[in-house]
């Protein structure tokens, strides 16, 4: 029998891809669905010659006088029934490991990219300039005029502002207009104080609420990748459960496990094929169990990756609505500029590195039922 060969092959392609430097989740399906179709052909070819055998078997019962030719024959007919019940058997369990091992894959591929996108919400530069572009008591021109105003203020009608209302943007710019109205300064020096600030004032006051959107979708877009990883880590858990496996995600990743995994996956497999019918089926079903799993968690993926870039096409537009960019270019600080670009890097990255894995239609059928609709 050449079903150990098979498992053997499989076992070898299961490793060379884990150790691959393959990172396309759709790249894992097509080659699938090659191995499949190798699997499914391979069977085939020895399902026909067994068929061929059993038409002869047949033609020959038509035509044999003697009774224990006949008996002869009757026996061959049900060894070769028994054989080819027996591949049958063997090409659904092949089929079976192969989406198996291919999904284990993708697993481990999903998740270095949920991770890499953990890492991404965590240093995306909203969290740290947001507030520096959108407070105008950030800016070195404006605490410069404040200073101005503060020293050439009228006494008796001078106040401070406290610790928090200094710190709210609308009532600070409020006090210095106040404080600029009834300082001691000339009209020419107002003038010409307000023009080293007003692009500053202008692009703090439009931008605020807008820059605290992004801000607060970004927290919102970090909070839900978190959500996703833990249904990667769960996954992975249900996933390897049936074979033995106990380690967890996080800790296959860090200790480079999968050779283990692996290793365990040929223990379940050599199990499998000593079981009886009954638990072979059982067994059978715990592998392919997890595939519906993994399915469930893409779809729930793909929605993640969808809306991440929809929420950074948002930003872009948001950050590309500030009318007055074009009088106010030079004033504008460069983490505004710098913002920019990096929503044009993570829209790209949405499009392509985080992209999401095309399981739909046909493809949703291969991994579900080894069934590819083309052949």
């Amino acid at each position: 029998m050449k079903t150990y060969r098979f498992i053997a092959v499989f076992l070898l392609l299961a490793n060379a891809g884990s150790a691959s430097e393959v990172s396309d989740p759709n790249c894992l399906l097509s080659e699938m669905n090659r191995e499949i179709a190798g699997v499914t052909n391979h069977y085939d070819e020895l399902l026909d010659v067994q068929f061929e055998t059993l038409n002869q078997i047949d033609r020959s019962m038509l035509t044999t006088l003697n009774n224990c030719d006949k008996v002869d024959l009757l026996l061959r007919k049900d060894r070769v029934l028994t054989e080819i019940r027996i591949l049958r058997n063997d090409s659904i369990n092949e089929i079976s490991k192969i989406r198996y091992l291919k999904g284990l894959q993708i697993i481990k591929i999903l998740y270095e990219k949920v991770l890499s996108l953990d890492h991404h919400f965590a240093s995306v530069r909203t969290f740290s300039e947001i507030n520096k572009i959108s407070n105008p008591n950030q800016y070195p021109e404006y605490s410069k005029l404040k200073e101005v105003l503060a020293a050439n203020r009228e006494r008796r009608t001078a106040f401070e502002l406290t610790t928090v209302l200094g710190t709210n943007t609308i009532v600070s710019a409020i006090q210095t207009f106040t404080a600029m109205l009834s300082s001691n300064l000339t009209k020419q020096e107002k003038e010409r104080e307000l023009a080293t600030v007003e692009c500053i004032l202008d692009f703090t006051l439009r931008m605020q609420n807008d820059l605290n959107t992004i801000y607060f979708d970004t927290a919102f877009l970090q909070t839900s990748n978190d959500k996703i990883k833990e249904e990667i880590e769960s996954l992975f858990r249900d996933y390897t459960k049936a074979i033995g496996y106990s380690a967890t995600l996080e800790s296959c990743r860090i200790n480079d496990d999968w050779e283990t995994l692996i290793q365990k996956m040929d223990e379940y497999l050599r199990k499998m094929k000593g079981a009886t019918a009954s638990s072979q089926y059982k067994m059978q079903v715990n592998m392919e169990f997890p595939v519906d799993r993994l399915l469930q968690f893409i779809t729930q993926y793909n929605n993640h990756i969808d809306q991440g870039g929809k929420f950074y096409e948002k930003f872009k537009i948001i950050l590309n609505s500030y009318e007055n960019e074009k009088q106010c270019e030079s004033k504008l600080p460069p983490e505004y500029t710098k913002l920019k670009a990096d929503m044009d890097v993570a829209i790209n990255k949405f499009n392509v590195a985080y992209k999401p894995v095309e399981v739909n239609g046909s493809k949703m059928k291969e991994i579900l039922y080894g069934l590819n609709e083309f052949e």
